[in-house]
């Protein structure tokens, strides 16, 4: 009996992963969640950090941004802005990126613009943590 249940990574831009997976993890608001088979059928907010996946007994780490989950009936299905595997990531664009993200927090020009750049401090910051482990 197989204990594999389908997912399907979606961005705007491309299909990023899809397939029979074991399990899979990711980084939610309130922290962690795994997906086996047979998971209740839920919607769940993703932030921004990683996911890993365990696809015939090995793990398969990426990157997602926001976006939601659901699962149903041993499917699950992730839309996020963007998703990207290690080896994708430029690193020195995402050192850019946080070093840019870090210097308008500190600004604090208006409530709007910190929370953007908390958002993208976080991104690259994922980024950065993963791309140094595809390397």
């Amino acid at each position: 009996m197989s204990e594999t249940f389908y997912i399907e990574i979606l961005t705007p831009d491309r299909k990023f992963f899809w397939g029979d997976v074991e399990t899979v993890i990711v980084k939610t608001p309130s922290g962690e969640m795994g997906i086996l088979k047979d998971h209740m059928p839920i919607v769940v907010v993703i932030d921004i950090g990683p996911i890993k996946i365990k696809k015939d007994g090995e793990w398969i780490d990426a990157v997602l941004s926001q976006g939601f989950m659901e699962v149903k009936q041993n499917k699950a299905i992730i839309l996020v802005d963007t998703a990207e595997w290690p080896d994708e990531i430029d690193i020195n664009r995402a050192n850019a990126a946080k070093e840019r993200a870090e210097e308008r927090i500190l600004r604090k020009a208006s409530q709007t613009e910190y929370i953007q750049s908390k958002a993208a401090l976080a991104k690259a910051m994922a980024r950065l943590a993963a791309g140094r482990k595809g390397k």
